[in-house]
């Protein structure tokens, strides 16, 4: 974070100095435009995200599994507030949580996640999200997310102008004997203005990847199964259907890259996830417990025994907690892929406002709230239905 801040900083020197001709002006600029994007993001910026996405806010009434799961991961979190609850109609199978602080939290979840996803499997990735919460993962990305853009918008704006400045004989290239040096701060500024968005991207990527394993870690904790985030994963990497809403500013904050590409392994510096078998193995891997010190154990030995996820202090403050054995799933315990299903679709078709009409030959037909005809024939045996 700090190394992006300096990078700000060195685009907003540049600036200053090329068209300003003091740096100081540049460096004023640069944390002017940083602080009120930052403002934007951090008061607004859930709201913003989840107006992208067109999720749709549900209570306990709407889906009591899905409520009842997000409860569970709030108290084993040890949150004080229960975050609202969102749902994406998209069949891309992806969640993420937002908000400024613990007290301002959201989770949102996709229609194709609550239907492929047993208990175990949603309560994983439930846990997934939670984590970002608890550890402040959104705030942090959203700082580090304002800061990339920021240094982007300074950075494009600013070699156009020092390109078309050029190409039209500026006053700075024209004044006398200072015309060699100039040419010199052009070529510097352009590169730095070319670098700095690439560097400040990887970084941000960095962080992200950083976030998304210490997310998995504080799922396994909350939940004392790892497999049913390990199985979750699995499920979510072999689907083929991508989020529509997401974008390239957005996708960090999923659980999974919206934009993989299936069978391609993210493991270079550009991917804003770790690569989804290697969280599996990992996950995996720990058979002691699903303590912090089971999941550091369990990082050092799939991505080398020098590689360290957390700090000392945190993994010797971590006490033993045992695993547990998987939820039943059956018509009693848990409703399978087909009820999981019949009920996403029904919560869908509520938030949209469709009304339901059961036609005597027991086809349930779903009337969209703009249909202005006093009947409706059904597609099946033909009887005209009042609305």
């Amino acid at each position: 974070m700090v190394l992006m801040g300096l990078v700000l900083l060195a685009i907003g020197y540049a600036l200053g100095l090329y068209f300003l001709g003091s740096s100081t002006y540049g460096l004023i600029l640069a944390l002017v435009v940083w602080g009120v994007m930052n403002l934007v993001a951090v008061f607004q910026g859930d709201s913003i995200l989840l107006g992208l996405s067109k999720a749709k806010k549900i209570s306990r009434d709407d889906m009591p599994r899905l409520y009842n799961v997000v409860e569970e991961m709030k108290i084993a979190s040890g949150l004080e507030k229960m975050p609202d609850i969102y749902i994406i109609d998209d069949p891309a199978l992806n969640a993420f949580a937002t908000g400024r602080n613990p007290d301002k939290a959201a989770v949102a979840v996709t229609a194709g996640l609550l239907q492929k996803l047993n208990r175990d499997e949603l309560q994983g990735v439930i846990g997934h999200e939670m984590a970002h919460v608890k550890n402040r993962d959104v705030l942090l990305m959203a700082i580090a997310g304002v800061l990339l853009g920021t240094i982007v918008i300074l950075a494009w704006y600013g070699t156009r102008i020092m390109f078309f400045s050029s190409m039209g004989g500026g006053r700075r290239s024209s004044s006398g004997g200072g015309g060699q040096g100039q040419i010199i701060i052009l070529i510097v500024a352009i590169v730095l203005m070319i670098l700095a968005p690439i560097l400040a991207q990887f970084i941000y990527f960095a962080v992200s990847r950083k976030r998304e394993y210490l997310a998995d870690a504080s799922s396994a904790l909350y939940t004392r199964y790892p497999e049913g985030l390990a199985s979750a994963l699995e499920k979510l990497g072999a689907s083929t259907s991508q989020l529509k809403s997401a974008n390239k500013a957005t996708a960090p904050m999923f659980i999974i890259n919206p934009f993989r590409k299936k069978g391609r392994a993210a493991t270079d510096l550009s991917s804003t996830h770790p690569p989804i078998s290697e969280r599996v193995r990992i996950l995996r891997s720990m058979a002691g417990g699903a303590s912090y010190f089971d999941y550091e154990e369990a990082y050092g030995e799939v991505r080398g025994k020098g590689r360290r996820l957390m700090p000392a202090s945190a993994i010797s403050a971590a006490g033993a907690v045992g695993l547990r054995a998987a939820q039943p799933e059956g018509p009693v315990a848990e409703p399978g892929r087909l009820e999981r299903a019949r009920e996403t679709s029904d919560l869908l078709w509520r938030k949209s406002n469709y009304k339901a009409i059961r036609c005597e030959c027991g086809t349930k037909l779903r009337v969209p709230p703009k249909f202005k005809a006093p009947t409706i024939r059904c597609p099946h045996c033909g009887r005209v239905n009042k609305v």
